[in-house]
């Protein structure tokens, strides 16, 4: 696999002078918390300008392209046919888009904290000057979209341990769990967390590195942590596009968006214990009962589970392939060729990819092995 080939990421000041220009905006986003970030960024933007747009969340291996009553298409964390614009491909989309939106006199930081934390696992430097600006901190404890952390680290899709998926967290944890913990009862938590993916005898080494994202989380927006806000945003993203958008524009009933969150993270742990997996040279390839989220699926075993840095997820009718190297990895040859020989779509973008097929996931399996 080669280094990704997309087309070229705008700058913000081509971004704000397009926008500033266009009578009306079509907004394309990815299945991702970043992308639907950065699309209800720009939402807001052109809201507070008063241009008229159209948001949509479209997974990578449905084709997106122009509508003929758009002025201006704008493509965020995938590829778009026809798209005038693209953001999202190299750098988090977030980064981006808030920057536009500030210079537009809007902005919502909390939202673009959300996105940035979700693509990277940090902010970056300067969405971290801006957080702490506002007042945004760190403080001890798990980033969670709950106030009761143990509801919160049950369904949490920012790690996959044994106490993962469990109804009896603290039992799991050895550790007291209150609905209203203090600071001292937080951090406490933090620690058992911690330990419980070292000593996971079913884990790798680096689930000890990728756990960090979950611990000390930024402590505000409407979700009480952003780690946990940018969790439910990927959650609903990758189940209910149309909800994905109402919740990155504010439209949405908490409660609604938390269900749907927790659906996706009970579903995604059951199917990461129920898989059975196998392992070639750089591969590591897990098939999962139906249904399952294939996308989270990919994501916790790659952190959590891989010896291998390249992770298929397969399901009867759904993949998704991601890697945990540094650098953006084209997925799109070897995708396509395994979708062509079921009958499917695929699309790739970044270090990952998705497809959609009807034919058998163990053909698909074998095509994408040795195409790769």
């Amino acid at each position: 696999m080669s280094a990704a080939g997309h087309p070229a990421e705008t700058t913000p000041s081509d971004l704000r002078a397009a926008v500033e220009e266009a009578e009306f905006v079509r907004l394309v986003a990815a299945t991702d918390a970043d992308s639907v970030a950065a699309a209800g960024l720009l939402a807001d933007a052109l809201d507070h300008r008063q241009i008229p747009y159209q948001m949509s969340v479209t997974p990578l291996e449905q084709p997106a392209q122009r509508s003929t009553d758009t002025d201006l298409l704008v493509a965020v964390g995938r590829p778009v046919t026809g798209g005038d614009l693209t953001i999202g491909l190299d750098d988090a989309a977030t980064r981006t888009a808030h920057t536009v939106a500030r210079e537009l006199g809007a902005g919502d930081l909390p939202l673009a904290l959300a996105g940035a934390v979700a693509a990277e696992g940090h902010p970056g430097d300067e969405l971290a000057t801006v957080a702490r600006q506002r007042g945004i901190e760190r403080r001890p404890g798990v980033a969670v979209p709950t106030a009761d952390p143990a509801d919160g680290l049950a369904h949490s899709t920012l790690v996959h341990a044994p106490f993962s998926g469990r109804d009896d967290i603290g039992a799991e944890l050895g550790v007291e769990i209150p609905p209203e913990p203090t600071e001292e009862d937080r951090r406490r938590l933090a620690s058992a967390v911690a330990l419980s993916v070292a000593g996971d005898p079913a884990g790798v080494d680096r689930g000890s590195e990728a756990v960090e994202r979950l611990l000390r989380p930024l402590a505000g927006g409407p979700f009480g942590t952003i780690g946990g806000y940018a969790d439910l945003l990927s959650a609903v993203a990758r189940e209910q596009s149309g909800l994905a958008v109402a919740l990155a524009l504010g439209r949405v009933d908490a409660e609604r968006a938390l269900d749907c969150w927790r659906r996706h993270g009970a579903s995604a742990h059951e199917a990461i214990r129920t898989a059975t997996t196998s392992r070639y040279d750089g591969l590591f390839v897990v098939q999962c009962s139906d249904p399952a989220p294939v996308c989270t699926v990919a994501e916790l075993v790659a952190a959590y589970r891989s010896p291998e840095p390249v992770v298929l997820a397969v399901d009867s009718d759904r993949a998704a392939v991601t890697t945990r190297a540094g650098d953006p990895v084209d997925f799109s040859e070897p995708l396509d060729v395994a979708a062509t020989t079921v009958d499917g779509t695929s699309g790739a973008a970044g270090r990952r990819g998705r497809a959609a097929f009807s034919g058998d996931a163990t053909e698909f399996v074998a095509a994408f092995t040795e195409a790769v």
